[in-house]
């Protein structure tokens, strides 16, 4: 979920990006989920995007290190710190990808 703060009253609400059709700025910004609803949020769209991108990201993150690791949190996190340094790519660092080896 994101967290945004609907325009007018200054209420956080949680979003789920998966249920976000699409986001404009008009000039408010407006995110029409699928079913149709719109909500008219403070946050600029760019920021939207940034955080859909991160969840997005923190989710296949989380997804692989469980796909490697299973439930053991302690080695996932000491993994991950010395997989840091080998990665190959910008996106490779985003979601903590191993780089590859020949």
């Amino acid at each position: 979920m994101i967290i945004v703060t609907r325009l007018g009253n200054g209420v956080a609400i949680a979003v789920n990006p998966d249920l976000i059709e699409r986001a404009e700025a008009t000039p408010d910004t407006v995110i029409t989920l699928v079913d149709g609803h719109k909500l008219v949020v403070e946050e600029p769209l760019a920021q939207v995007v940034d955080l859909v991108r991160s969840w997005r990201a923190s989710v296949a993150a989380a997804a692989l290190t469980l796909t490697r690791y299973g439930d053991d949190a302690a080695t996932a996190d000491a993994a991950s710190t010395a997989e840091r340094s080998a990665h190959e790519s910008t996106f490779g660092r985003v979601l903590r990808l191993p780089s590859r080896e020949v």
